[in-house]
């Protein structure tokens, strides 16, 4: 038997999964949470004060995860490493770092440890929106023809606006570093010495396209004067697309893990966009819905579309020969977190513990008993600001409904009913813009744990909603590319297809909109749809100005 292993780099913890090429079969997992988790309240190394929306990373998380999690599969399954033949990766992305010739994270290094921009900038890293301000309004202003691609406006989360907030606001961490680079493909360049930055970050998260490439020098020059030579200084124009073979594994790192030297490594990927050949889509009209920490939606294309609001296009961005659009929410497994680790009683942690249950669990058995509409509560799902359509990160979230009788449960159902909501305000973009939907295939933690969220998913997008055999579909998915880059002359396949075919499953059961579930969330949709513009379209910037505070 052949063997292929893929890392799953999460929000906070990595996971390594170890999969039977000829079958798909999981023989062995193991998670490593990341030592220094999300640092988003003081910096590790001095202790310095981070300012709000900010969220670092520490690489060497990274580094130890993927030791101690390839390592670990091993001793489990007990299987012999030299029958691995293929390695794959997938990233939270944006995520992005500054480094030096050698290949070294600056944060790395003693002199700029102190400095939080030397750092690891996570996904939801949020306080570079006044550069994404004005890259939008620079872009609209030139009739950029490449701001359609991605919906008319680029997000804070993305690269150019990550860098473009260290230049202005630490010129010395730009000035110091050689390049800018997604931790995806600084992993892979660990593992195999080799730079070779994928295809699918780069048209997603760097405003890069097979076509045109990078923005003009011009447009940058107008951006600032600064940024003019940026792509040549800071970036690459070596693309690569998903599939291909990075490299083999480096001496280094066959020593580190036990893996066999010299065996394929594929290029990075994008976590969600790993899962979709995991979740069998391989063809128009099924949206893949990868739910946890965020929400990532993901459609395949016969051709471009223009669709407001999305994360963009990517032509073989997601599978070869087709268009994949991404859109998704900033604020899913997030938004439920924030409310059991703020807003829930003593009472109900005593009650969840009589129960032996989990106080998630006991949160939604409660809500489950509560009829669509009944809490009289309406929420805009945006704690961590609205990531599609409005593209937005100053927007934050709104209850209205509240009585002096609101129980948790109501507005723990509430909360899922607004992410419901949010993302059939997603869906329906994509079907304005002529992207075809006809049902969702889902996976990711909640997917998995949680029947009633995955229901009201169900009854409030009039969509039926199948979930993945896999509960590890980003890690199965990054082992199937890693498989693809091995190909059948070492025990793996010569392109994807044949992998999906072999490898991956739906469960036997599926989520049926229930008729008179949805006749009521129609209408408090319409009411969503109210709330959303007026907060969201700029008829009432309050939510931006509460955020920005009034401390004069």
């Amino acid at each position: 038997m052949k063997y292929a292993i893929g890392l799953d780099y999460g929000t906070l913890s990595v996971r390594a999964l170890l999969v039977e090429i000829a079958t798909g079969q999981e023989i062995a997992k193991s998670v490593f949470e990341y030592t220094d988790g999300v640092i988003d309240k003081f910096l590790p190394s001095n202790n310095l004060k981070l300012p709000k929306d900010w969220a670092l990373q520490n690489p060497d998380d990274y580094l130890n995860g993927a030791e101690k999690t390839i390592k670990e599969v091993f001793s489990i399954s007990g299987i012999n490493p030299c029958d691995v033949v293929g390695l794959g990766i997938d990233f939270t992305a944006c995520t992005m770092m500054p480094i030096n010739k050698e290949g070294k994270a600056l944060c790395q290094i003693n002199e700029w440890e102190n400095n939080p921009h030397a750092w690891v900038k996570l996904w939801k890293h949020h306080a570079a929106q006044v550069e994404a301000d004005h890259i939008n309004k620079i872009a609209y202003e030139r009739n950029e023809h490449w701001l359609k691609r991605y919906g008319g406006k680029i997000s804070s989360e993305w690269m150019i606006a990550k860098i473009f907030q260290v230049l202005n606001e630490a010129p010395e961490v730009y000035n110091a570093c050689d390049k800018f680079i997604e931790a995806s493909d600084w992993v892979i360049m660990q593992f195999t010495g080799n730079e070779k930055r994928n295809a699918t970050c780069a048209g997603y998260k760097a405003i890069w396209s097979k076509e045109d490439g990078y923005p003009s020098k011009d447009y940058f020059k107008a951006l600032d004067e600064r940024l003019e030579n940026v792509v040549k200084e800071k970036l690459s124009e070596d693309i690569y697309p998903i599939g291909t073979k990075a490299g083999e594994l480096n001496e280094k790192w066959s020593n580190r893990t036990g893996l066999p030297c010299g065996i394929a490594v594929a290029v990075g990927n994008v976590d969600a966009h790993a899962a979709i050949p995991a979740m069998t889509i391989t063809d128009t009209g099924v949206m893949g819905a990868i739910i946890g920490t965020s929400g990532c939606y993901m459609v395949l294309g016969k051709e471009p579309r223009i669709v407001e609001g999305m994360c963009g296009y990517t032509d073989d961005g997601i599978l070869p020969g087709f268009v994949g659009f991404e859109a998704g929410q900033g604020c899913v497994g997030d938004m439920l977190a924030w409310f059991i680790e703020n807003q829930v009683p003593e009472k109900y942690y005593v009650e969840a513990r009589e129960k032996n249950l989990s106080i998630h669990e006991l949160l939604t058995d409660k809500a489950l008993h509560i009829e669509p509409g009944d809490s009289g509560l309406l929420v805009l799902d945006w704690l961590n600001g609205n990531r599609c359509v409005l593209v937005n990160g100053h927007l934050t979230g709104l209850i209205l409904g509240l009585t002096i009788g609101t129980k948790p449960e109501e507005i723990y159902r509430a909360f899922m009913e607004a992410i419901a909501f949010g993302c059939r305000v997603i869906i329906e973009a994509f079907r304005k813009g002529g992207v075809e939907i006809n049902e969702v295939i889902a996976s990711g933690g909640i997917a998995e744990k949680n029947p009633l969220f995955m229901q009201i998913f169900a009854d409030i997008t009039d969509l039926e909603w199948k979930i993945a055999d896999s509960k590890q579909a980003c890690a199965l998915g990054a082992a199937m590319w890693g498989a693809v880059a091995a190909g059948t002359e070492n025990g793996g396949y010569d392109n994807i297809k044949e992998a999906v075919s072999k490898m991956a499953k739906l469960k036997d059961f599926s989520y049926k909109p229930i008729p008179h579930h949805r006749h009521i969330y129609d209408k408090l949709f319409e009411e969503y749809v109210i709330l959303h513009d007026y907060f969201g379209r700029g008829e009432n910037d309050v939510m931006k100005r509460l955020k920005d505070k009034y401390t004069e």
